[in-house]
């Protein structure tokens, strides 16, 4: 059931993401570029996933647990060092330099495009080699 559940929110995510144009990789740009030739409406998309959220959210914390699971999975992380700044830094800078993060760069992968999987592949290639990097150094966070 877990698996279905999963799939039928992936299914849904995707399809949102295509209908907002968060899978248009122009119009992501065109939102960074504040200066040149903004597109605000990337801002009503992110306020919408808010008013979405921020109930879901409030509604959650009231009960024990989610509906197909033991427990709620949250982060519990709260430490901001080195790797977790440098993390955000390269998916900030892989976000604005292609235009899509992972979730819109898999969702544009049903239209075909061969530069949305290169960008999926060397995304999964850095995912590897810092497990691999992080496992050698004895850090296995």
């Amino acid at each position: 059931m877990k698996i279905v559940i999963a799939l039928f929110c992936g299914i849904i995510f995707g399809m949102g993401l295509a209908l907002s144009g968060m899978t248009d990789r122009m119009k992501v740009l065109n939102f960074l570029d504040v200066l040149g030739a903004w597109d605000i409406s990337l801002m009503f998309v992110m306020g919408s996933a808010l008013l979405v959220t921020i109930p879901g959210f409030y509604l959650s914390r009231r009960k024990a647990a989610p509906l197909f699971s033991d427990r709620f999975s949250e982060p519990t992380g709260s430490v901001i060092d080195f790797k977790l700044v440098l993390g955000a830094t390269c998916f900030g800078l892989g976000w604005g330099l292609y235009g899509l993060c992972p979730g819109p760069a898999i969702s544009s992968l049903s239209y075909g495009r061969l530069d949305s999987l290169l960008f999926l592949v060397t995304m999964l290639g850095g995912m590897t080699l810092e497990n691999l990097l992080s496992h050698r150094a004895g850090d296995n966070n």
